[in-house]
């Protein structure tokens, strides 16, 4: 007896906006192989990768204004940040909803799911602390003079 051994079907980047279509998602086509991905109130940036399943460009967010606002954890609180700098206070239902909106993406998709992603909402950038430019460089310490 001789066993043949299934190859993998190769799933194309329309195959699956097709099924991102059927699961109740509204894709909008932005030019480069890059489409975002939206439903109730979240989207997302996806793009093509050739040989690889789809990429996520921009971390799923909520629609603020038209834009994708990334979450931002700031320690006291949670907020969404739009590229042009515009911040709404995150409520507890928009969390939700965008943990079930990356969770049914990735699934959709066929992207990996990973545990710590799984437990919750994962935050874009996270702004604990107050030191005046952490995060841009060597900030100027208090001895030195300004």
């Amino acid at each position: 007896m001789f066993f043949k051994r299934v190859r993998p079907t190769e799933i194309t980047f329309e195959e699956r906006l097709k099924a991102l279509k059927e699961a109740g998602f509204s894709v909008d086509a932005l030019g480069g192989g890059r489409v975002r991905v939206s439903r109730s109130g979240c989207a997302a940036v996806i793009e093509d990768v050739p040989g690889a399943p789809p990429r996520i460009a921009e971390r799923p967010g909520v629609i603020v204004a038209g834009e994708i606002g990334c979450l931002i954890d700031g320690g006291f609180q949670k907020f969404f940040e739009t590229p042009s700098g515009k911040r709404k206070a995150a409520l507890a239902h928009e969390l939700k909803a965008i943990h079930d909106f990356q969770e049914d993406l990735g699934e959709t998709l066929g992207l990996i799911s990973l545990y710590n992603e799984s437990l919750g909402t994962v935050s874009t950038k996270y702004l604990y602390d107050r030191v005046k430019d952490r995060d841009h460089g060597v900030p100027t310490r208090p001895w030195e003079a300004s």
